[in-house]
């Protein structure tokens, strides 16, 4: 790819991408992103076009024809983001990616890749819920931002799990060698929740699993070095331990450290040592047991495959996957990821992936601002405010569209009226 050359204005982070699309798509695509941005009402292609294309340039058809008809690639779009990110947040080191699944919740029953799926966030451990929609695997890259809060997880691959297609854990796995084929020279470690940690064992070349281990876990000691001259093969695995859980309970040396969890300084109890997981990975992976001094919170179980970390570093890396999850919320609430009526074909998968693909360009473009940290929207009931969220940067991003249209349209001396900076106001900050 050519060197980049990205300056603070929308339209030209958005035409970093125009060479994904054709000409007259590439406008639409614009124009679309554009006023998906400046709807504050329900995210509908119908809703989106006023705001969209206010002249009636194009025709209404092409915008609806975008996401199922329109000749353009997703891993392309993917893989142009990945790389822009990377080479302005993330430059050296390790690049921290972060895996989950959500179900993007849809109506009808005509929509192409939609299927009933078990819903996390209103499932409990005595009742499922189950909901209709697109199930969605999603990578993030974990960037930290220049006010030192909690990080920021930007969208940078998705695929959708189809039912009778690839399992979960074989589309993390194909995004994860898909996103390491794009940077050859980088080392990865991926954060994930303990339903994939079989990643583990996937073996994907430089990059290192970090993950929760099961409380019931079958693990193993390390086998003892081999004997010279002794017949038969090498043994794989050594004598079996107990679980972790059973483990954690006999454990007499724990180490008392103070971790950075999720924006706080907490006081942990730690305890690490290399084991055998032997039916998830048949390499060697550092556990760490996490305990409450005081007792309130139940024992945490990580592992990870690089055996040289440190158990404090393991756990403050793996606080910060909460960022993925944030990242979900916010694209369904503020962006209304779940939203756009488009049924037929590759519609579906490709408006959820525009939806994340703006979470990722709005911080972007938000970051890129000089005086970012000053654009946080201030207001009397919120006077502990210390960082902006994903909704004050979309806030912003709108006060800048709508000036710059206002100015287009009517020239500078509208632009700075009193009762226009009412209006933009009003317009930036609608839910």
């Amino acid at each position: 790819m050519d060197t980049i050359h990205i300056t603070s204005a929308w339209t030209d982070i958005v035409q970093y991408f125009f060479p994904v699309f054709t000409t007259p798509t590439a406008r639409i695509f614009l124009n679309l992103v554009t006023g998906w941005i400046l709807c504050t009402t329900r995210k509908t292609i119908t809703r989106i076009l006023p705001l969209a294309d206010p002249q009636s340039i194009h025709a209404h058809d092409a915008y609806h024809r975008f996401f199922p008809d329109a000749v353009w690639a997703s891993s392309q779009l993917w893989k142009h983001l990945a790389i822009l990110l990377v080479r302005i947040f993330c430059p050296r080191g390790i690049i921290l990616l972060d895996v989950d699944d959500t179900v993007f919740h849809r109506t009808g029953k005509k929509v192409n890749g939609a299927g009933w799926w078990r819903d996390a966030v209103r499932s409990t451990t005595s009742q499922v819920v189950y909901a209709w929609g697109l199930n969605l695997v999603i990578v993030t890259l974990r960037i930290h931002p220049p006010w030192k809060g909690p990080p920021i997880g930007l969208p940078i691959n998705m695929r959708v799990h189809r039912k009778n297609g690839p399992t979960l854990i074989e589309l993390a796995e194909q995004m994860l060698q898909e996103v390491t084929q794009w940077f050859p020279e980088r080392r990865f470690r991926v954060h994930c929740d303990g339903f994939y940690a079989p990643l583990a064992g996937c073996g994907i070349g430089r990059t290192h699993i970090l993950s929760r281990m099961r409380r019931d876990a079958n693990i193993y000691e390390l086998p003892a070095k081999r004997r010279t001259k002794k017949r038969g093969r090498p043994r794989k695995r050594g004598k079996k331990l107990g679980c972790p859980q059973h483990m954690s309970r006999h454990v007499g040396s724990w180490k008392k450290v103070k971790v950075y969890e999720r924006g706080k300084v907490k006081k942990r109890l730690l305890y690490s040592r290399i084991v055998l997981w032997y039916r998830v990975r048949q390499k060697p992976v550092l556990l760490v047991i996490s305990r409450d001094p005081k007792g309130k919170e139940k024992d945490s179980f990580f592992f990870t495959t690089d055996i040289t970390m440190q158990p404090k570093e393991l756990l403050e890396s793996y606080s910060g996957r909460w960022c993925i999850e944030e990242t979900i919320k916010q694209t369904k609430q503020v962006l209304g990821g779940h939203q756009l009526q488009t049924h037929k074909r590759i519609g579906p998968e490709r408006a959820a992936m525009v939806s994340l693909w703006l979470y990722s360009t709005v911080w972007l473009w938000f970051l890129s601002q000089r005086k970012s940290c000053r654009l946080m929207l201030t207001v009397p009931w919120y006077s502990r405010k210390s960082h902006p969220s994903f909704a004050d940067a979309i806030c912003c991003l709108r006060r800048r569209l709508w000036r710059d249209r206002i100015k287009m349209m009517f020239g500078k001396r509208i632009a700075h009226d009193k009762n226009t900076e009412f209006l933009v106001e009003a317009l930036s900050s609608a839910a």
